[in-house]
């Protein structure tokens, strides 16, 4: 076996030991902060999405319905 081949594994089996360790010692999530954390990343990725929608549309009335929309998600994740 080449001797920098052992020096890798060494050094990976190293590091995952110290992730196992930095990972127990993390406090966990309950369950409410969980869904909460899913929920505000859903509603940023459409807004993100919306966003995108907006520049591209060229329809008044569909640019109307999309900041709606905007306005709407604005004010749900300002309830987070």
């Amino acid at each position: 076996m080449a001797r920098g081949f052992e020096s890798k594994s060494v050094q990976d089996q190293w590091q995952e030991a110290e992730a196992a360790r930095d990972a127990r010692k993390r406090r966990r999530k309950s369950d409410e902060e969980v869904q909460l954390e899913k929920k505000q990343e859903s509603l940023q990725l459409s807004r993100t999405r919306i966003l995108n929608e907006i520049q591209a549309a060229t329809n008044e009335p569909r640019k109307a319905q999309l900041k709606a929309a905007l306005e709407h998600l604005d004010a749900e994740l300002a309830k987070l």
